[in-house]
């Protein structure tokens, strides 16, 4: 609902912009807020609104000029501005009124004493994150309004990504065959539940396209698993088109893999067979969707492809600002954010205009690696400490 009023926002600000500048608000001028030379009538409010949000000042502290041309360039602009207001202020953190940008000091949920203890994924089913720990074969459940360990399942061995999807949290297990556990939230914590032990080997990461699971097998594979009224579910696995897959996700429309030794980024048919591909960075990792681009991180090229999923366009490859060794992109709805397992830092972007934000420290040997968002913050597996932070 919120969205939708967004929207309608948003087009009727665009109205305002294109009537306004064509004329429309010709005739007698009255004053409206600061300018005196717009009319008092019905598109006052509509001026008011994208000069209150910052979208347009005037031509002068005064003068609107509403009866000019507006050229492309001067549109870009309106546009731009209004895109960035309608994201800050539609956020929850504008709702939480939380508007920072990063923090210096990360706060952290303590998994163990050391790296033996290491999370490797992370997921947020957008009330608590849930962290897997492939070394201690177990799932953390963690609330993210103040960071604390509530509870944890045990059972899943070599546990690896992690999905939230249909009010129920699962998790590949990156075994020989692969694995699929799953865990039902509303249940006192204990043992996961094995869904599928037949997945092609070494399953890492996973999608959901609304009924069906994806897993990216490492193995050289993708497999597609059914979920059903009883155990097992139905898998099926092809691997003709895959070296070794690292990352997927669901984009809303299709499925997109990224297979690391081929250095490309695949998107799957109608028929999830002949995927279409692109060529990206060396060794791809886990990427992220904003909305309208993917976002890649190249783990041996330092690099981030940036692709357009509606053609497949190779927009920018982003490099500096940080990165080194970039595993796994998350998104928060206006920023994207790159984990460096090697740099042991962050990078951040802004997904708008893929504006560089900064890189940000995760301190010495805490090798960060899953990431993902919960609408407020970015929380981040250590890997190398034992820690999940939220940044």
């Amino acid at each position: 609902m919120r969205l939708e009023r967004s929207g309608r926002r948003f087009l009727a600000i665009l109205v305002a912009v294109v009537s306004v500048f064509l004329g429309a608000g010709g005739g007698l001028y009255g004053v409206c807020g600061p300018f005196t030379d717009v009319a008092a009538d019905a598109f006052c409010s509509f001026v008011l609104e994208i000069f209150y949000l910052g979208i347009t000042t005037g031509t002068t502290p005064t003068t609107y000029d509403p009866s000019s041309n507006v050229s492309r360039l001067q549109m870009a602009a309106f546009l731009s501005r209004t895109v960035d207001r309608t994201l800050q202020r539609g956020s929850r953190r504008a709702a939480l009124n939380q508007f920072w940008a990063s923090r210096a000091n990360l706060a952290t949920t303590t998994f163990g004493q050391s790296a033996v203890n290491a999370p490797h994924s992370v997921a947020s089913d957008g009330a608590d994150l849930w962290v897997s720990s492939n070394t201690l074969s177990s799932v953390q459940r963690v609330r993210a309004s103040d960071g604390k360990l509530l509870e944890s399942w045990t059972g899943a061995l070599n546990a690896a990504g992690v999905l939230s999807a249909m009010g129920q949290i699962f998790v590949a297990g990156r075994t020989a065959p692969g694995r699929l556990y799953w865990i039902d939230p509303s249940k006192p914590a204990g043992s996961v539940v094995t869904v599928s032990s037949t997945l092609a080997s070494n399953p890492v990461a996973l999608a959901f396209d609304g009924s069906r699971i994806f897993t990216a097998d490492n193995s050289g594979a993708v497999t597609i698993v059914e979920p059903g009224a009883t155990i097992p579910w139905t898998v099926t696995s092809f691997s003709a088109e895959f070296q070794s897959p690292n990352g997927i996700l669901y984009d809303g429309a299709n499925i997109w893999i990224t297979d690391s030794p081929a250095g490309t980024l695949l998107k799957l048919d109608a028929n999830d067979f002949f995927p279409q591909t692109v060529t990206v960075g060396l060794q791809p990792a886990a990427p992220v969707f904003d909305g309208s681009n993917i976002w890649v991180p190249n783990s041996g090229s330092n690099s981030v492809s940036v692709v357009r999923a509606s053609n497949l366009a190779v927009l920018a490859t982003l490099t500096g600002n940080g990165l080194n060794n970039p595993l796994v992109a998350a998104f928060d709805g206006q920023r994207v954010l790159v984990t460096n397992s090697a740099g042991n830092s962050l990078s951040l972007w802004k997904a708008a205009d893929l504006t560089a934000v900064g890189s940000f420290s995760t301190g010495t040997s805490s090798a960060p690696n899953g990431a993902c968002s919960d609408g407020i913050n970015f929380w981040i597996a250590l890997g190398g400490v034992g820690k999940l932070a939220r940044f």
